[in-house]
C-alpha cells in the first residue's frame, strides 16, 4: 500500500495492501479501496464508496456515496480475466453511480475522459469509451462496448443500445432508447429514439459560427432525401463542403461501426 502523507483516510475506511492514493487524497468514512486501485491527486471519495479492481481514477475526480467503481462486468462472457477501468481527470461521478472495467473480448479496458458529470444512479458498462466533456444524467445506462464522444449529452432514464456510437457534440433527449449509431451535433429522442434534427442549443454554447451551423443543417436535409444510400449521399456531402464541422459528421458516418445510423425523419 502507497499512501501520500499529504492523503487523508477516514479512520473507518478500509484500504487494502497494493493500493495506491496520491497527495491530497480524500477517503472518507466507510469507503473500501481495493489493491489495484490508484487514486490520483486531489481525489475525493465522500463516504460509502467502493472503488474495486484494476481501476484508476483521475486527478480531480469527486466521487459521491455508495457509488461502486471497478466492479466485475455485468457479462456472462467475463470468466475473471484481469482487465482495467481507467477515469479521466475532474470528473463527478454522484450517487449509485456504477462503472464496469472491460472485458477480454472488448479490448479488456473501459476508458472515460476528463470533466464529466455522471448523475445518480447511471451506469458505464464493460469496454465502453468515454468522451471529455460527457453529461450521463440520472438513471440513465450505456450499454457494453459503447463509444460517447466528447460532448455529449445523454438524457434522463434513457438507454443505450451495446455497440452504439454517440458523435461529438449530440443530445439524447430523457426517455430515448437509442439503438443506432447518431451522427454528431445529432438531436435524438423517442421511446424509439429518432434523429430530429441538430442539437443547436449545444452548438450556439461553444460558440460555433453560424456558417458552420448552417452547413449542419443543409448536411441533415442532404443526408435526409437525394440520391443513392445514406452512406453514398455522407460521402458526395465530404467532397462537397468546406465546413469542418460536416467534415466530423461524414468522417463520423464512414467510419467503422456494428450498428446503423438514427436517420434524419
Amino acid at each position: 500500500m502507497s499512501v501520500d502523507p499529504a492523503a487523508r483516510v477516514h479512520p473507518s475506511a478500509i484500504v487494502e495492501d497494493g493500493a495506491t492514493i496520491a497527495a491530497g487524497a480524500v477517503v472518507g468514512p466507510f469507503c473500501v479501496v481495493g489493491a489495484d486501485v490508484t487514486l490520483g491527486a486531489d481525489v475525493e471519495l465522500r463516504s460509502h464508496v467502493v472503488v474495486s479492481g484494476w481501476t484508476d481514477v483521475g486527478a480531480g475526480s469527486v466521487i459521491f456515496p455508495f457509488a461502486s467503481i471497478g466492479e466485475v462486468p455485468q457479462d456472462l462472457k467475463f470468466s475473471g480475466e484481469r482487465t482495467r477501468l481507467v477515469i479521466g481527470a475532474r470528473n463527478r461521478i454522484r450517487e449509485h453511480v456504477t462503472m464496469n472495467p472491460g472485458t477480454a473480448g472488448g479490448g479488456g479496458e473501459t476508458v472515460v475522459g476528463d470533466d464529466g458529470l455522471f448523475m445518480a444512479g447511471c451506469h458505464v458498462a464493460h469496454d465502453c469509451r468515454i468522451g471529455d466533456r460527457v453529461i450521463v444524467v440520472n438513471q440513465s445506462a450505456v450499454a457494453g462496448h459503447c463509444v460517447v464522444e466528447d460532448d455529449v449529452i445523454i438524457g434522463g432514464l434513457s438507454g443505450i443500445h451495446q455497440w452504439v456510437r454517440i458523435g461529438q457534440g449530440a443530445i439524447i433527449g430523457a426517455l430515448s432508447m437509442v439503438t443506432n449509431d447518431v451522427v454528431p451535433y445529432g438531436l435524438v429522442a423517442g421511446p424509439r429514439a429518432e434523429l430530429d434534427g441538430l442539437n443547436l442549443v449545444g452548438l450556439k454554447r461553444r460558440g460555433v459560427a453560424r456558417e458552420d451551423i448552417q452547413a449542419l443543417r443543409v448536411a441533415l436535409l442532404t443526408l435526409k432525401q437525394g440520391e443513392g444510400t445514406f452512406i453514398e449521399r455522407a460521402r458526395r456531402l465530404g467532397d462537397e463542403t468546406q465546413s469542418d464541422y460536416v467534415r466530423r459528421m461524414v468522417a463520423f458516418i464512414t467510419g467503422a461501426s456494428d450498428r446503423s445510423f438514427l436517420v434524419p425523419k
